[in-house]
């Protein structure tokens, strides 16, 4: 229901160069890759192979990662070379990644405490 109203005012705005997916963000979108660019706003214990292999020569995601003190920073990947290099943005707090690549049950994001942002 959701995903259908985002595609009927995407439409109805013009935009025809965006695609409305329904899944597990996890495992990212690989009909469309490879992507520039990547944007994930919860928070994993580290960022999902998936979406890295989803990148373009140069491509960049930028996602919120859980340390084991419960602290999370945002980490920018960026593919070089075939490579993967990360830089550390800086603290920040957001909600738990779910799906595939995200927590296992008993280990879910926030519940270990520590982490001032």
């Amino acid at each position: 229901e959701l995903a259908d109203a985002a595609r009927a005012r995407l439409e109805g705005l013009g935009y025809d160069n965006v695609t409305v997916a329904v899944g597990d963000g996890s495992t990212g979108y690989a009909a469309g890759s490879p992507y520039d660019a990547v944007i994930v706003t919860a928070s994993g214990p580290e960022v999902p192979p998936p979406l890295i292999e989803q990148l373009a020569e140069g491509g960049r995601l930028v996602m919120p990662v859980q340390r084991d003190d419960g602290s999370q920073r945002l980490i920018r990947a960026t593919v070089t070379n075939g490579s993967i290099e990360e830089q550390d943005l800086g603290a920040v707090r957001f909600v738990p990644l779910i799906g595939a690549h995200a927590w296992s049950d008993g280990a879910r994001a926030g519940t270990t405490g520590g982490g001032d942002v």
